[in-house]
């Protein structure tokens, strides 16, 4: 375990970092920084590390460390972040501790998300129950706050926060495409079409994004602002990656594609007024526009086609197509509540930055 903890003894590289939050994410951040080892003395080592932080974890879904382990295991799957994603994306050390911190993550989810009564198997009864869960209520809401009262400042912070998934969006979705078939495949399809401009670069909602966040002056390099979103924003794009990376779990990503796609209309059009009270025009816009539109037509799609038609077709995958979609609910409630509760008490939602601490070398 010394050597996962140490100091990186290997030559130093000119690479920008990525900021441990404890000890877990520390070790896996050297590890990545160093040389291919042999993985054999590594594996137990890391294990350990990684059932100490599990079992001294109070709150796995905000644990920094572990959050923010899991995101940078995750990103050498998608290889938009770490640069040396293709020698060690599958390293066994490092899949054995994505393995374990998963089935941690899942079982707390499952313990604290309430899932609704079970509807039968039925196409249209499924896609009422989802349109149940995912009706609007009246009560305080972030994109409430964000349409009346957010500040520049705060719409700068919004755009950062919800960068980590929109800078990559759809991605996470898209892993379910070969792990289903039939009705629900093509509906994934065409809904994940539209998301990825339908072939137009330019209209590919990702590169949309990052021409929002350029029009007010922020980076638009993925993972540019990684050390400052805190744990729960890491753990909305976690909770859809491991759903997404997982066949066992189809039915869940499927659900949480779902309620996704049932919750983004409303506060898109209300995101859109924020940003326009504050005299921002159309190249800061157009990405919430886009999704008033898009999102009204996805969410029947989702609801009926996607995820109506699986519980249909596949009935045993019911119970997790709702474990998904209150999943979504739950963790996006939470990273939103997050942000409206310090922007409500006069602080940022961002997380501050140790300087004391000496970062590992990664790069980004």
């Amino acid at each position: 375990m010394e050597r996962l903890t140490s100091e990186i003894s290997a030559t130093k590289r000119a690479f920008p970092s990525v900021q441990p939050r404890g000890p877990l994410s520390r070790a896996v951040l050297n590890l990545l920084a160093s040389d291919a080892p042999n993985p054999e003395p590594l594996l137990g080592e890391l294990s350990e590390l990684t059932s100490i932080a599990l079992a001294a974890s109070s709150d796995l879904v905000r644990d920094e460390d572990i959050q923010l382990c899991l995101f940078v295991l995750y990103s050498l799957h998608y290889g938009d972040v770490i640069e040396r994603g293709d020698e060690w994306e599958w390293h066994p050390a490092l899949v054995g501790a994505r393995l374990e911190i998963e089935r941690a993550f899942e079982a707390s989810l499952r313990a604290q998300v309430a899932c609704p009564p079970t509807p039968a198997s039925v196409q249209e009864d499924v896609a009422a129950a989802l349109f149940d869960m995912t009706s609007p209520d009246s009560g305080p809401s972030l994109a409430r706050y964000v349409a009346k009262q957010a500040t520049d400042e705060q719409l700068r912070e919004l755009l950062i926060q919800r960068s980590v998934y929109t800078l990559k969006e759809a991605d996470p979705h898209s892993w379910a495409i070969p792990r289903l078939t039939g009705r629900a495949k093509a509906a994934l399809i065409e809904i994940q079409a539209d998301e990825y401009g339908q072939g137009r670069p330019n209209n590919v909602h990702a590169a949309v994004y990052a021409a929002t966040m350029r029009s007010v002056g922020l980076d638009d390099s993925y993972g540019a602002y990684l050390d400052e979103v805190p744990a729960i924003t890491l753990a909305s794009l976690n909770l859809m990656t491991m759903f997404g990376l997982n066949r066992r779990l189809r039915g869940a990503i499927v659900g949480h594609l779902a309620a996704f796609e049932m919750t983004s209309s409303i506060p898109s059009r209300l995101n859109s007024n924020g940003f326009r009270r504050l005299g921002y025009g159309e190249e800061t816009t157009r990405y919430f526009d886009i999704h008033v539109e898009a999102d009204a037509i996805h969410e029947q799609i989702a609801g009926r086609d996607l995820a109506g038609a699986l519980a249909e077709d596949e009935p045993e995958l019911l119970g997790d197509i709702l474990f998904g979609a209150a999943a979504c609910l739950a963790v996006d409630g939470w990273a939103g509540q997050h942000i409206l509760e310090a922007w409500q008490d006069g602080r940022s939602s961002l997380r501050v930055r140790d300087a004391e601490s000496e970062p590992a070398e990664v790069l980004l």
